[in-house]
């Protein structure tokens, strides 16, 4: 006789017992204030960075040679001279001093034309963002538009009109094109959008401030992120500025820093001319050290102004 084989009954949960359930890994949970690690971004960062640094590192590791160490050492490595105090002074005298004058021309193309420039866009972009008139939309597509015209496409139709009017081979023909700046309109626009209140605007003309007085002591404090981000743009562009001087001017003695250093190092390919490549990467050197002390002191001011009104409050 064979006997039942009986399953064993569960055993009884006693009252108030909890049943416990399968335990799941949870995921990592992102801490708001730890940022997130990425191998390919780092990978990426470390590419854009060597591309940076490496043809500044040679620019000034080759600036302390001679004529002779540039082609007797290696490109990323000292010679065993040094010779960057001597080729600063060189710089500085060869030519009757010429340098100083394409120095000298520059500033100025730069506080005129890059300032100029500054306070239009100032202007214009705080009316556009804070006055409504006929025709504003308008306005808004021919500044979208001229954005994405390139300037090299402008130069030649530019130097034609100064051809006419006679203004070829003069420090006008590069101040007076450096002073329009749509993308430095637009970008005054936006931030004065975004900047200043409305209701703060209000408040002042309700306290029978006028518009200027407005504008100059409630608007422009508010407006200084801005505007050193648009002057910084401006003055870069003007401070780098070769195609246009180049079709506008022949007169060395008006030449910029980047037309002059041009003519230098062409010298080598001219049947009698002196080779001077120390002169024309020490000059190189020189011409970007304005540029990297103003971003450097100006750095808190110009990341803020591209910032604003990228976070919706």
């Amino acid at each position: 006789m064979t006997t039942p084989v009986t399953t064993p009954a569960p055993a009884a949960t006693a009252p108030g017992a909890v049943k416990s359930a399968p335990r799941l890994r949870r995921a990592k949970e992102h801490r708001p204030g730890r940022p997130r690690r990425s191998k390919l971004l780092t990978v990426l960062t470390s590419l854009v960075v060597l591309y940076t640094v490496v043809p500044l590192i040679w620019l000034v590791v080759n600036a302390t040679k001679t004529q002779s160490g540039l082609a007797s050492s290696n490109g990323l490595w000292f010679a065993d001279d040094f010779a960057l105090w001597d080729n600063i002074r060189d710089t500085f005298t060869y030519g009757d001093g010429i340098f100083t004058r394409w120095l000298l021309n520059t500033l100025l193309y730069v506080v005129l034309g890059a300032g100029g420039a500054t306070l239009l866009a100032v202007l214009g972009g705080y009316a556009l963002a804070k006055f409504d008139f006929p025709g504003k939309r308008g306005v808004f597509a021919t500044v979208i538009g001229a954005v994405a015209v390139p300037g090299t496409a402008l130069a030649v139709p530019t130097f034609l009109m100064f051809s006419k009017m006679g203004l070829t081979d003069t420090p006008w023909a590069v101040i007076l094109p450096s002073l329009v700046s749509p993308f430095g309109l637009y970008l005054m626009w936006v931030f004065a959008t975004e900047a200043i209140p409305a209701e703060l605007l209000e408040a002042a003309r309700m306290d029978g401030a006028g518009e200027a007085r407005t504008f100059f002591t409630v608007a422009l404090p508010l407006l200084a992120p801005g505007i050193v981000t648009v002057l910084l743009f401006t003055t870069v562009a003007t401070w780098n500025n070769y195609f246009l001087p180049l079709i506008m001017l022949k007169d060395p003695e008006w030449y910029p820093l980047t037309l002059g250093l041009s003519a230098w190092n062409s010298q080598a390919e001219t049947v009698g001319g002196e080779v001077i490549f120390n002169l024309v990467i020490t000059g190189s050197l020189l011409t970007i050290l304005p540029l990297v002390v103003a971003f450097l002191f100006l750095q808190k001011y110009w990341q803020s102004g591209l910032a604003a009104g990228s976070v919706k409050e």
